[in-house]
């Protein structure tokens, strides 16, 4: 954590006494002599590498030094390079990562801050209040650490081999079985409206994980640009309708979308505008079965641990919302996102098979945008 001191220790020469450093200071040059130090700091144990602070994990909590002083007579991009590795290094003690040089100005300054150092002093330094900045920032470096909160323990996750293997499997089949059905969609889509044939869109799926969402485009061109406008029409939102009251959500659909074409309209029934997702569970971005991939403005919005619990695991076609609540005009946020949770918690190859048997009734239902 960087820290900027409001003390400025005090010249040398404000006192004719030269006074020395009480503390264990550990220094090391990094362009020039440290011999402008020497009167100052005498008992400073000077290192020659970066590399020997390695050794600290090696050394009892009660003999690690009091501060770590990078000294620089010329701060350059080698400096910043070492002071990042430097900073690296310390991350884990309560030690202090203090820079002197006198070619600092206030930018220079304001980057080596950012680049790790707790502070940065000229050579003109005064070793008792250098001493006393020392002992406050290394109190406060011990502090934050004993009060940092432990990180949560990240969810693990994989994808089986049975489960890997039955989606490659079936994926293969399928492109191959329905390919002349995908030719046939591919030339209506084209015939009945100007623009490419597939709709393609950046999803977020497992573990956040960003790919090209492929299927047929079932809107006029130019539909994400209209967006903004419909937002009123969301089922998913409080208050939904035609007025202004409408409350904000996490997702979107619209029950009748001015925006599909009529092609658009029959493949979205069917659900086979989604054909084109086996390509995606071939090439390994999704499964045959698991939580929705999201559009990258839905996925922003769930990244608290409650909810990004639903991203630990393989995005899917098919899922248990889908088959569960799909098409429901009461379901929820909480709701879907309780689903998708539920699933990355408790999932198997058997469940998939299940949820794949039920997928076939509940392909008459409504789609997900």
């Amino acid at each position: 954590m960087t820290t900027t001191s409001n003390l400025e220790p005090t010249l040398v020469g404000v006192s004719d006494e030269i006074q020395v450093s009480k503390n264990h200071l550990m220094f090391l040059s990094l362009s020039g002599s440290l011999a402008v130090l020497e009167k100052s700091f005498p008992n400073a144990e000077v290192i020659h590498s970066v590399n020997h602070l390695r050794t600290l994990k090696n050394i009892p909590a009660d003999k690690l030094p009091d501060a770590v002083i990078l000294y620089a007579d010329q701060i350059d991009g080698f400096f910043f390079k070492q002071l990042l590795l430097v900073s690296e290094l310390l991350n884990s003690f309560p030690i202090p990562l203090l820079v002197v040089s006198d070619d600092v100005n206030m930018d220079t300054k304001k980057l080596i801050l950012k680049n790790g150092a707790d502070d940065c002093f000229t050579t003109e330094i005064n070793p008792e209040g250098f001493d006393y900045w020392i002992n406050f920032l290394k109190r406060f470096k011990k502090f934050t650490k004993e009060k940092a909160l432990p990180k949560p323990e990240a969810f693990k996750f994989r994808i089986s081999f049975s489960k890997r293997a039955f989606d490659i499997a079936t994926s293969f089949t399928a492109l191959l079985l329905l390919s002349p059905i995908m030719i046939l969609i591919a030339l209506l889509v084209k015939l009945e409206s100007k623009g490419p044939i597939f709709y393609i869109s950046k999803r977020a799926g497992s573990g956040y994980k960003v790919f090209n969402f492929l299927k047929f485009r079932t809107m006029r061109v130019g539909a994400d640009a209209e967006l903004k406008n419909l937002q009123h029409l969301n089922q998913y939102a409080e208050g939904n309708g035609e007025n202004e009251g409408a409350t904000a959500s996490v997702f979107f659909k619209l029950k009748n979308d001015p925006r599909i074409t009529r092609i658009g309209n029959f493949l979205r029934n069917t659900s086979l505008d989604e054909l084109p997702q086996l390509i995606n569970v071939l090439k390994g971005d999704m499964s045959v079965v698991g939580n929705r991939p999201l559009p990258l403005y839905e996925a922003e919005k769930l990244t608290k641990d409650q909810t990004a619990m639903r991203f630990m695991t393989a995005a899917g076609i098919t899922g248990l919302w889908q088959v569960t609540k799909r098409g429901k005009k009461d379901l929820s946020d909480e709701e879907r996102i309780a689903l998708d949770v539920q699933y990355a918690k408790n999932n198997s190859f058997h469940k998939d098979m299940v949820l794949i048997a039920k997928t076939l009734p509940a392909l008459t239902q409504e789609v997900p945008v």
